[in-house]
């Protein structure tokens, strides 16, 4: 009597492992990032507060898996680079105005051979006499030039709804700063504006730059976990990090 009910049990197990692994290879490989966090204190930025809260919209989309890191000495290491398909940077880097020349042709390599680099808010103000950092940035804030009016709500337009980043959205209202007078003059393809009453002038706030075979995105938005979980920001963090990283945005994403 034992016997017909060990078979059975030995076909409903294997009938779920086919169930399981036929699952398992139906989903999508997820994307490693590596978040690179500054050191910006309070009262300008909770450094802290702006990757965890980058990490979480990245990690709740289902489409990442984000790996934090607070020193920017990680880009020392080749091997540790090679793990993943995107480095975001999204705070500025007080303690460490420049790294060796090792981590430079490290980040420089990643990107060009065709991997993925993003840069959010005031990260594009870290290592300021390194200019080719600025060439990945695309523009970069320079202190004492650039500059922002008080944080408010302002209006965002779409510049071009028909990249893949932006495809399907439209303008929408953020409370954040509104950054303004970035430098550079790296050729940029603009996705997202502002106009601002600082500057009295139409702001590029996200933009895209090409790089060797590798993508960029810099998205100027995200002072704090507010402007980060904007749900239009989200949309625009989410894709901006699977395009660098992929050269696409899948469907399902959109």
């Amino acid at each position: 009597m034992t016997r017909p009910v060990s078979i059975v049990a030995l076909l409903i197990s294997f009938v779920l492992s086919t169930w399981t692994a036929v699952d398992g290879a139906d989903a999508p490989k997820k994307i490693n990032v590596l978040l690179i966090a500054g050191d910006d204190v309070a009262p300008f930025h909770d450094w802290r507060d702006i990757s965890e809260s980058t990490r979480e919209v990245l990690v709740d989309s289902g489409r990442f898996d984000v790996r934090i890191c607070e020193d920017p000495l990680i880009l020392e290491s080749k091997k540790a680079l090679s793990a993943y398909d995107a480095i975001v940077f999204t705070m500025y880097n007080k303690s460490v105005p420049m790294i060796s020349e090792t981590a430079k042709k490290n980040l420089l390599d990643f990107v060009s051979g065709g991997k993925g680099f993003y840069v959010q808010h005031l990260g594009s103000a870290s290592f300021k006499d390194w200019d080719e950092f600025g060439k990945l940035c695309g523009r970069a804030w320079v202190m004492g030039t650039s500059g922002h009016g008080p944080r408010s709500v302002f209006a965002v337009d779409i510049a071009d709804p028909d990249h893949p980043i932006t495809k399907g959205m439209k303008g929408f209202k953020i409370f954040d700063e509104l950054y303004a007078k970035l430098q550079g003059d790296t050729d940029i393809h603009v996705l997202v504006t502002a106009d601002s009453d600082w500057s009295k002038k139409t702001e590029p706030l996200v933009f895209t730059v090409k790089y060797g075979k590798g993508r960029c995105v810099h998205n100027a938005l995200g002072h704090d976990y507010k402007a980060i979980k904007n749900p239009s920001n989200k949309k625009l963090i989410c894709r901006s990090v699977e395009w660098v990283a992929t050269g696409k945005v899948a469907e399902e994403s959109k």
